[in-house]
C-alpha cells in the first residue's frame, strides 16, 4: 500500500489506484497525510475543506467523510500495513508508517543525495526522488488556502531538487543533461531568477554561450514587463560570466551550508572532517553580507502621465503616519492603485525612509502565478545586506530574519497586488518605524482586523479628471479642440484610468483621428471592450484575471448578472438569474463586492460599473436567465400588490412556461411593498424593454400591469409610453384579457393627463374586448374609468349609468372589491351633480362592503370624502367636517398625498382653522416633492 500526494491524491494497492470518492474526501485525506501520526484539529480540517466560511453543517460533513474514508481504508486492508484512522478529542489522526507516503520517500532520497560525495550516486538519488512526482502536488483537492500553501511548499522542494540535480550533472561534465532539466523548469517558472542563472551557466559550459546570453535578455525583459524590476545579483553575475566566457559558474551549489562555484572545484563531502586526509581544496570563504547601498531601493520607476488623485494622496499620507502603519489601497482592476502608490512613494521625502524602500509584486491577480514567500524574501533580504548563502532555507525562519532586520530601520515596504490577507502577513516588517503599503483588488478585511490596516479606497475618475488624463497623453491642444468629445470619452470609459489610457494610446497612434470619431466607435456597446484592449493589456484582461481568482460559483453568478436587464440587483433577482437560492446568491454578491466587481449602493442592493457589466454580458450564461429574472419580477410584484393594496390583488395570471424562483420576497406591510416599488421602478422599466426586445410578450405586459399601485400613487409620472409598450405586447401575445386591462389603466392615466377624448376611445375598446371575452370584472373596471371620462366631458348622467352597470356586473361576478369601487365612483358622480342624499346613501352602502383586509385603502378614503361632502350639502356641517377630517388623517397615515390634499382642500372651504392650513401646505409640499 502507498499514499501519494506528489500528483493526484491517491491510495495505491496491489489492485491499482483505489477510488476515494468526492473532492472533499480526497482533501480530508490530504490534510491528514500532510501531518501523519499527528492529531489534526477539526477547525484545521474545516479550513482545508472550504475556501469560504464553512457551513453550519461542516462538522457533520467531516464526520461523514471520516466514516467513509475509514471504511474505505479498512476495505483495502490498511490495518495489515499499520494504517489506522483514529479520533482523538476533537481531532483526527492517521497512524501510519511514514515509508508508505511518497512525500516522506522523496525527502529521504533528496537528503541522501545532498549528503552524497559522489556526483554519480547523487544524480541517481535525485532522479529517483523526482520520479515520485506524478504531476503537480495535491492536484485534485479543494483550492483552499492551507492546501494551496502546502502544494506550493512541496513544489519549492521539487525545484530545489531539480537545481541540485543540475549541479551534480555539471560536476560529471554532463552539461547537456543539466540544460535539459533546467530549461523545462525555467520555462515553467520564468520569473525564478535562480533557475535562469543556473540554466545560463549550463548553456555556457555546454558551448552554447549565445543561447545563454539570449536567455538573460529574455528573462530581463520579462522581469521588466511583469514586475517592473531589473535582474537580481545572481542573474547579473551569470550574465557577466557569460560575457567573459569560459570562467563563469553554472550554479551555486549549496551543500552543507557552503556556497561553491560548481566549475571551480569539486564539492567536498559533508562527512569530511579536518582530520581526514583528502586532496580536496578548502571551501572558498564567502562573506556573511554583500555590499549594498546605504538605502536599497527596489521600487519600479514612477508612473508617467500621472494625474489627479489629490484626495487619495492626502489620505495615503495620513494613513502612513503613526507607529508601524499598514496602509491598504483598494479598488477595482484598472483604477490605478499601483500608479498612486508608486507616485506617492517616489514623491515622498528622502528623510521619510532613510533606510530604504522595498517592493514586491505579489501577483495575486496575474497569469504568471504568485511568488511564494521565499521568492519575495530572497529579494528583500539581500537588499537589506544578507548574503545569499546566509538566507535560511525555511520560509518561517527567513521571514523572522526579515522582521528582525527591519526592527530598527525606517523602511517603506510596498506589497503590490495582494490576493488576500494571508499572503501579506508574513511580509509585514517588525519595525515600529516601518510603513507598509498594500494594494489589492480585494478589500482584505482580515488585514484590517488583525493588523489595524488603514484602508484608502481608490475609485474611478470624475469626467473632468478623465479629460485631464487624456490631455496628459494627447496634449492639451487636441483635447481642448473637442471638449465635448473628450468628456464623452471619459464617460464611455466609465472614468476608469486603464480604459482612458488605452483610449489615449489608440488616439496617439492615429493623430488624424478626431476625439469625436473615437467616441462614436466606443458608443457601440458590442465593440467597446474590444476597442479598450491594446495587445494583451486592457479592461477585459484585467477583469478576466480578477474573475479567475474567485470560486466557480461566484464567477458563475457574475456571468449571469450580465443577463440582468437593469442596473441594480438584490439577492432575489441575482438568485433568479443564476437559478440558485437567495442566501447563496448573497454570499456570491458579497465576494464580488470584496473583489470590486460589484458595488453595494444601498443595504442589499448591488450595481456594476458600466464596463464591468459589458464584460459580464460577454461571458457564457444559461439561456433561460432572462426568463427567470422576468418571472421573478412578476411573482414579486404580485406579492407587492397583495401587500400594498389588500383586497385589491391584481387579476394577472402567470405567463406560459413560467420559471418559478427558489424563493419570493415577502412584504410584511404596505410600507415595505411601496419601498420595493420605489427602489425597483427603473429596473422594472428596463425589464419591460428587455422582454419586448426578446419577444417575451406575455411577460412584458404583465410586468407593466403589475406596476398599477405605483401608477396610482404617481399617476402624473409619464406612464403612457410604457403602457403603449404593454398594449403592443398584449396584442402580440393575443391575450384579450391582458389587452383589456392595459387599455383600462392607459385610459385612466390619459384622463389624469387631461387627454380625456383619447381616454374615451381607449376605454371603449377595453370595455368591448372584455365583453367579447366574457370577462365581467374587466368590463366593469373599464366602465368605471369610462364613467370618469364621460363626467369630465360633461355627461354626468351617462357616467352614472356606466357606474351602475359596472356595479351590477361586479355583483354578478361575485367581486365585492370591484362592486365597491363602482359604488365609490357612482357616489362621486352624485356629489358632483349635487344629489346629496343619493351620494350619502351610495357612499354608506359602499363603506359597508368589507375590503377584505380590515385596513385603510384608497377607495375607503375617497368614500369618506364623499360622505363628508354630501353631509355638508345636506346641512350637517359638524358630521361633514368630522368625516372629511377622518378621510384626511387616514390619507396622511396611508401616504396617499393626493387624497390628503383633496380632503383638506374641501375642509378649508368651510373652515379657517390654521392647523388645517398647515396640514394642507405640508401635504401639497410632499406631493410636489414626490412628483
Amino acid at each position: 500500500m502507498k499514499f501519494r500526494l506528489l500528483g493526484a491524491v491517491s491510495v495505491v494497492t496491489q489492485g491499482g489506484v483505489h477510488p476515494l470518492g468526492p473532492i472533499k474526501r480526497r482533501s480530508l485525506l490530504a490534510a491528514l497525510l500532510l501531518r501523519p501520526n499527528r492529531p489534526v484539529p477539526l477547525d484545521q480540517l474545516m479550513d482545508a475543506l472550504w475556501e469560504e466560511e464553512p457551513p453550519t453543517r461542516a462538522r457533520g460533513v467531516i464526520q461523514g467523510h471520516v466514516s467513509h474514508l475509514r471504511a474505505s481504508l479498512t476495505a483495502v486492508g490498511a490495518g495489515v500495513h499499520g494504517v489506522e484512522l483514529l479520533t482523538q478529542s476533537g481531532a483526527y489522526v492517521l497512524r501510519m508508517p511514514q515509508a508508505l507516503l511518497d512525500v516522506h520517500r522523496f525527502e529521504v532520497l533528496a537528503a541522501q543525495a545532498r549528503e552524497q560525495c559522489a556526483a554519480a550516486e547523487a544524480v541517481t538519488l535525485y532522479r529517483e526522488a523526482l520520479s515520485l512526482w506524478q504531476g503537480p502536488a495535491l492536484a485534485d483537492v479543494c483550492p483552499s488556502t492551507p492546501l494551496q500553501a502546502a502544494a506550493r511548499a512541496l513544489e519549492e522542494l521539487r525545484l530545489a531538487a531539480v537545481e541540485q540535480l543540475a549541479v551534480r550533472y555539471a560536476q560529471l561534465g554532463e552539461y547537456a543533461d543539466a540544460v535539459t532539466v533546467l530549461r523545462a523548469e525555467a520555462l515553467a517558472q520564468p520569473l525564478r531568477e535562480s533557475l535562469s542563472a543556473a540554466l545560463m551557466g549550463a548553456l555556457q559550459r555546454a558551448g552554447r554561450r549565445s543561447e545563454a546570453l539570449d536567455w538573460f535578455h529574455r528573462t530581463r525583459r520579462l522581469l521588466a514587463d511583469e514586475l517592473g524590476v531589473d535582474p537580481g545579483q545572481e542573474l547579473t553575475d551569470a550574465y557577466a560570466s557569460a560575457l567573459r566566457g569560459g570562467e563563469g559558474r553554472i550554479a551555486h551549489a549549496i551543500v552543507g551550508g557552503t556556497t561553491r562555484a560548481a566549475d571551480e572545484a569539486p564539492i567536498p563531502c559533508p562527512h569530511t572532517t579536518a582530520d581526514t586526509e583528502t586532496d580536496l581544496p578548502l571551501p572558498v570563504a564567502v562573506p556573511d553580507t554583500v555590499a549594498q547601498p546605504a538605502a536599497p531601493d527596489l521600487l519600479p520607476r514612477a508612473p508617467r502621465g500621472f494625474h489627479g488623485r489629490a484626495a487619495e494622496l492626502v489620505a495615503l499620507t495620513r494613513a502612513a503616519t503613526g507607529e508601524a502603519p499598514v496602509c491598504l489601497i483598494t479598488g477595482p482592476a484598472g483604477v490605478g492603485k499601483t500608479a498612486l502608490v508608486l507616485y506617492w512613494a517616489h514623491h515622498s521625502s528622502a528623510d521619510d525612509f532613510p533606510d530604504g524602500r522595498l517592493y514586491a509584486d505579489l501577483r495575486g491577480f496575474g497569469h504568471t502565478g504568485e511568488p511564494n514567500l521565499m521568492e519575495v524574501l530572497r529579494e528583500f533580504l539581500p537588499a537589506l545586506g544578507v548574503a545569499q548563502r546566509r538566507i535560511p532555507e525555511s520560509a518561517n525562519s527567513a521571514a523572522a530574519l526579515f522582521r528582525s532586520l527591519a526592527a530598527d530601520r525606517r523602511l517603506l515596504v510596498v506589497l503590490d497586488n495582494a490576493r488576500d490577507s494571508e499572503q501579506v502577513r508574513p511580509l509585514l516588517p517588525g519595525g515600529s518605524r516601518c510603513v507598509t503599503v498594500v494594494t489589492s483588488r480585494h478589500r482584505l478585511p482580515g488585514l484590517i482586523v488583525t493588523d489595524n490596516a488603514r484602508p484608502v479606497a481608490v475609485d474611478v475618475f470624475e469626467p473632468q479628471d478623465g479629460t485631464m488624463l487624456l490631455a496628459g497623453v494627447l496634449g492639451t491642444e487636441r483635447v481642448l479642440a473637442e471638449p465635448a468629445a473628450a468628456r464623452r470619452l471619459a464617460e464611455l470609459c466609465g472614468g476608469l484610468p486603464l480604459a482612458l489610457r488605452v483610449t489615449a494610446a489608440r488616439l496617439a497612434q492615429r493623430p488624424g483621428w478626431s476625439l469625436g470619431a473615437m467616441a462614436a466607435e466606443l458608443s457601440d456597446e458590442t465593440r467597446r471592450l474590444r476597442l479598450l484592449d491594446v495587445e494583451d493589456t486592457g479592461v477585459r484582461a484585467a477583469l478576466r484575471l480578477t474573475l479567475q481568482q474567485l470560486p466557480s460559483q461566484v464567477s458563475r453568478l457574475f456571468a449571469h448578472l450580465g443577463r440582468h436587464p437593469g442596473t441594480h440587483v438584490d439577492r432575489y433577482a441575482a438568485a433568479a438569474l443564476a437559478d440558485t437560492d437567495p442566501a447563496a446568491a448573497e454570499l456570491c454578491l458579497e465576494r464580488l463586492a470584496v473583489a470590486h466587481l460589484v458595488t453595494e449602493t444601498a443595504p442589499g442592493r448591488w450595481t456594476m460599473h458600466d464596463l464591468v457589466r459589458l464584460y459580464a454580458r460577454s461571458l457564457d450564461a444559461e439561456p433561460d436567465a432572462l426568463k427567470r429574472v422576468l418571472d421573478h419580477y412578476i411573482v414579486t410584484a404580485l406579492a407587492a400588490v397583495a401587500a400594498a393594496e389588500p383586497g385589491n390583488e391584481a387579476d394577472v395570471s402567470l405567463p406560459e412556461g413560467h420559471l418559478p424562483p427558489a424563493a419570493v420576497r415577502e412584504f410584511c406591510d404596505r410600507a415595505a411593498a411601496v419601498a420595493w416599488y420605489a427602489a425597483e421602478r427603473d429596473d422594472l422599466t428596463l425589464a419591460v424593454a428587455a422582454a419586448q426586445t426578446a419577444g417575451l410578450h406575455g411577460r412584458c405586459w404583465r410586468i407593466v400591469l403589475l406596476l398599477w399601485p405605483l401608477i396610482v400613487w404617481r399617476v402624473r409620472d409619464g406612464w403612457v409610453p410604457l403602457l403603449e409598450t404593454a398594449l403592443a405586447a398584449a396584442r402580440a401575445d393575443a391575450d384579450r384579457h391582458g389587452e383589456s386591462r392595459v387599455l383600462n389603466v392607459l385610459g385612466w392615466v390619459l384622463i389624469e393627463e387631461g387627454r380625456t377624448a383619447e381616454a374615451v376611445t381607449r376605454l371603449g375598446a377595453a370595455s368591448a374586448l372584455a365583453s367579447r371575452a366574457g370577462d365581467l370584472v374587466a368590463e366593469a373596471n373599464a366602465l368605471i374609468v369610462l364613467a370618469v371620462a364621460q363626467a369630465a366631458l360633461g355627461s354626468p348622467d351617462e357616467a352614472a349609468q356606466g357606474c351602475e352597470r359596472a356595479a351590477e356586473l361586479a355583483r354578478t361576478a361575485g367581486n365585492r372589491t370591484t362592486e365597491r369601487l363602482a359604488l365609490q365612483h357612482l357616489a362621486r358622480h352624485w356629489v358632483d351633480a349635487g344629489n346629496w342624499r343619493q351620494a350619502l346613501d351610495t357612499a354608506t352602502e359602499a363603506l359597508a362592503i368589507d375590503n377584505g383586509s380590515g385596513s385603510t385603502d384608497v377607495p375607503r378614503i375617497l368614500l369618506l370624502m364623499v360622505r363628508g361632502e354630501a353631509l355638508l350639502g345636506l346641512g350637517d356641517a359638524v358630521e361633514g367636517i368630522r368625516q372629511l377630517d377622518l378621510a384626511a388623517r387616514e390619507a396622511e397615515l396611508f401616504g396617499y398625498e393626493d387624497g390628503a390634499v383633496r380632503a383638506l382642500g374641501v375642509l378649508l372651504r368651510v373652515s379657517a382653522d390654521p392647523e388645517l392650513r398647515s396640514r394642507y401646505d405640508a401635504a401639497v409640499a410632499r406631493l410636489t416633492t414626490r412628483t
